[in-house]
């Protein structure tokens, strides 16, 4: 399966954006979904994933309470809402799709079979 996140951009801190993640196959609802980040100089890092139903989602402890995971299987996307932006949310950001119904481990990037091209997210201070 083919992904493709949008939606990046530049916000100042404090903002919102909302990056959707399509696929190219009405296959999406087939699989467990995660977020993905990373920053100039760093390690693509984990950032949110959703189980298959969407009832079970999973967050690193810096976005929690800012990100917001979703899926729409009828528009076949993924969602990731993010509010109250900060300046060190720079990064680019990728999806990754996982053949499961829920991700145990799923800051792996081994849990995941395939991934999208990034978009990028620059927040201004």
């Amino acid at each position: 399966v083919q992904l493709q996140a949008y939606g990046g951009g530049l916000v100042q801190a404090g903002g919102s954006l909302r990056l959707s993640c399509a696929a190219s196959e009405r296959t999406l609802s087939s699989y467990a979904m995660g977020w993905f980040r990373q920053a100039p100089g760093k390690e693509r890092e984990f950032v949110a994933a959703i189980s298959k139903s969407g009832g079970n989602t999973d967050y690193v402890d810096s976005v929690k309470g800012r990100f917001t995971i979703s899926r729409d299987d009828a528009k076949n996307t993924v969602y990731l809402q993010m509010n109250s932006l900060k300046p060190e949310d720079t990064a680019v950001y990728y999806c990754a799709a996982a053949p499961t119904t829920y991700i145990y481990t799923p800051e792996l990037y081994s849990s995941y079979d395939y991934w999208g091209q990034g978009t990028q997210v620059t927040v201004s201070s």
